[in-house]
């Protein structure tokens, strides 16, 4: 007997007839995901749970049952969104020197960050070849893009540490998104934790953050709080930055899924030459106050959903310092709801949202007949769209399309969607898409006006179709993407200088705009070594204008971006991360050599430039320490304006994290 090999067989003793009861029985943890174009389910047996395959407009769902953990994920319905390019992960660049999510987004061939200062103090997102104020921003799937202009849209009160992932949803119809949009996910590090993180270094600089999450059986809650300030690295850049952030889950039986997230952010910066390049004196403060409920329910093969949303902007501009000269107060509201439909043939979603926008600003929108506190004018406007859709998936193949209308001011307007996509073989996947995308003129487009520009009243929303392929190929360690894009756009607006106007800037839309794009990556990822991680990146964007007047940014894309990132470990507790990226913008920008002197200018091209960064870190226990140097080669550099971004900048700190 003992001669014979035995081999254990799983053996069910007891059913609880519950739809994971089979999870409970494997003592393991289990990661469920959904995704979303092949209506799949992904579960991966391991140790430490994550949400990291989850859809990107997904919501994070953490139950524990028994011993098992289960973290999953419940997809929330779009307007059909072509396909979901990561930008960032959390998990794969957690060695990287990046302290803000504008570093992060910085090295992604998809976009293009354009900072005015130093560490995030004031920067804009552009998405292949579009403007910021073409770029839908959201917050865990939820729309809080800002009415008035693009600048303020990514101000939201979230630091790095707790956003798992930023991913770009392309093709997604109807109003906002005319050339994608950016979704910024949130997740805790960790079931239950508590972190903190200080830091401090060169011009001043200072940032601590406190964070944490607690888990408890269907209920979860992440918060977070950060203070990050500078003298500047020139006169007058200056900056504090103060963020609160909450995240909460709960997943009552009946009831259904709750998700609710609320921030609140204020920023004060110095803004020497920001909006315009030859005033030093300038200044800006903004207060940001955001929240959201998100609820899912399912029901056999049906699922519902919905979901309410808040945002409110404040804004104080003083042309000199001191003495405020614009006030801006802007009021967001969105709420939105769905239903999905599981039969023979496919998934099919009915749904559709609205959105108020309202400001009262010293500048913008229509006359008050009375005053409301320092504001003398106001605007309102509501938007909405509805939209039907329809997935199928069969064996290699996926297939989505949408249809629906987009309700505005402006009048009604179709919305339309197609994707494909096939799997020939393991690790590689083939897609293809096209959609029509619009966005409506902000309120800084219809009514600024100032010495150097006037307004126009006349705007019509942009519109353009676009269309892409793809292929991305993943097989252990190994990933590479090329994606290629063409966008057709009609009725750009822009700031165009009109001579007979009496040299001045005007608003107005009298061009077409078509850009193409290709993007390609390569990555290799291991978990034990030396070399632990290297990543390669290009992009490339072209566009042809159809107009020969003399604009004042749309022209102003990346034509090249590359980027190289590299990852060793060595000496068992020594991390070593380094960056390098290489820039080369088309178009040109006026500099004003002598500050405060506009009749002192010269017309100059924007001019390639390199960067490095590096971060060296020591691990041992709950304590990390590093050491940052951004810029290390201390080039000389601008992004909008002749601007000059910051010289090669040191920074030191430290993190503690307890907790499991």
């Amino acid at each position: 007997m003992k001669n014979i090999r035995t081999t254990r067989i799983p053996c069910f003793r007891r059913w609880n007839r519950k739809g994971w009861s089979v999870f409970a029985s494997l003592h393991r943890r289990v990661t469920i995901g959904v995704l979303s174009v092949g209506m799949s389910i992904l579960l991966l047996a391991t140790q430490g749970a994550s949400a990291q395959n989850a859809d990107t407009a997904a919501v994070l769902r953490t139950m524990r049952i028994d011993e098992v953990g289960i973290t999953g994920s419940q997809s929330s319905p779009t307007r059909n969104a072509l396909s979901q390019t990561p930008l960032f992960d959390r998990k794969a660049q957690a060695a990287a020197p990046l302290q803000t999510m504008e570093a992060a987004l910085r090295l992604a061939p998809s976009v293009d960050i354009r900072e005015r200062g130093g560490r995030g103090a004031q920067a804009d997102i552009s998405i292949r070849g579009g403007s910021f104020d073409q770029t839908m921003v959201l917050l865990n799937g939820i729309d809080f893009t800002d009415a008035r202009t693009g600048h303020q849209s990514h101000a939201l009160p979230v630091d790095l540490d707790c956003i798992s992932s930023v991913e770009l949803v392309d093709g997604l119809p109807g109003v906002g998104a005319y050339a994608g949009a950016v979704n910024i996910r949130t997740a805790p590090l960790r079931p239950t934790y508590l972190r903190f993180e200080g830091a401090g270094g060169q011009h001043g600089y200072a940032y601590a953050n406190l964070s944490g999450a607690v888990t408890a059986k269907r209920f979860s809650v992440l918060g977070a709080a950060s203070y990050r300030r500078s003298d500047g690295y020139r006169h007058n850049t200056d900056f504090d930055n103060t963020n609160a952030f909450v995240r909460a889950t709960y997943d009552a039986v009946r009831a259904g899924f709750f998700d609710f997230q609320a921030g609140w952010q204020r920023r004060s910066f110095g803004s020497n030459g920001f909006y315009a390049a030859y005033n030093p004196d300038q200044w800006e403060r903004t207060s940001t106050a955001l929240a959201s409920l998100r609820w899912l329910k399912t029901a056999g093969r049906f699922a519902f959903g919905a979901s309410a949303s808040y945002r409110k902007n404040l804004d104080r501009y003083d042309w000199t310092r001191g003495e405020a000269m614009n006030r801006h107060a802007t009021d967001n509201v969105g709420v939105r709801a769905w239903g999905d439909a599981k039969w023979a043939g496919g998934v099919t979603s009915l749904g559709g949202d609205y959105t108020f926008n309202h400001i009262y600003s010293t500048n913008l929108g229509e006359p008050l007949a009375v005053t409301h506190g320092d504001y003398t004018r106001a605007k309102a406007r509501h938007t909405g769209n509805l939209w039907l859709r329809h997935a199928v998936a069969w064996r290699q193949i996926d297939a989505a399309a949408s249809a629906g209308v987009s309700l505005t001011p402006y009048g009604q307007s179709a919305l339309w969607s197609l994707s494909a996509g096939w799997r020939p073989a393991e690790g590689v996947h083939l897609s293809a898409g096209a959609s029509q995308s619009m966005r409506l003129p902000t309120f800084t487009d219809l009514y600024y006006t100032s010495p150097a520009q006037i307004n126009n009243l006349d705007l019509v929303p942009e519109h353009a179709v676009t269309y892409c392929l793809g292929v991305d190929y993943r097989k252990r360690c190994w990933n590479v993407s090329l994606q290629t894009y063409y966008r057709a756009g009609r009725d750009i607006i822009d700031w165009v200088w009109r001579e007979e106007l009496g040299d001045k800037w005007h608003s107005e839309q009298s061009s077409r705009l078509d850009t193409f794009g290709a993007e390609l990556s390569a990555g290799y990822a291991v978990e034990r070594g030396f070399l632990r991680r290297l990543t390669a990146s290009y992009g490339y964007t072209t566009t042809d204008r159809r107009t020969d007047a003399i604009t004042q940014s749309a022209m102003d894309f990346l034509r090249h971006k590359a980027s190289l990132s590299a990852e060793v470990h060595f000496l068992r507790r020594f991390t070593l991360a380094l960056t390098a990226s290489v820039y080369d913008r088309n178009g040109s920008y006026t500099d004003y050599p002598v500050p405060g002197d506009p009749s002192v200018k010269t017309v100059r091209d924007y001019e390639p430039y390199f960067l490095l960064d590096g971060r060296l870190a020591w691990e041992k226990g709950v304590c990390r320490l590093y050491v940052d140097a951004q810029n290390i080669t201390d080039t000389r550099y601008c992004d909008l304006g002749g601007l000059p971004l910051p010289g090669a900048w040191v920074t030191g700190g430290v993190t503690l994290t307890f907790g499991r």
